[in-house]
């Protein structure tokens, strides 16, 4: 049986995210809280 898994991987290439996908995320993050209640965790965005 050839060893098929002997070749070395194709490079991909390089993959910078959109301005508007880090704004994003970034808004997304500041909006979030997490608040302990006893022994669970809520998450809650405020929005």
């Amino acid at each position: 049986m050839a060893k098929l898994y002997a070749k070395k991987p194709v490079a991909a290439p390089k993959m910078n995210p959109k301005k508007e996908t880090v704004s994003f995320l970034l808004n997304y993050s500041k909006a979030l809280t997490v608040l302990k209640v006893g022994s669970i965790k809520v998450e809650h965005i405020a929005n």
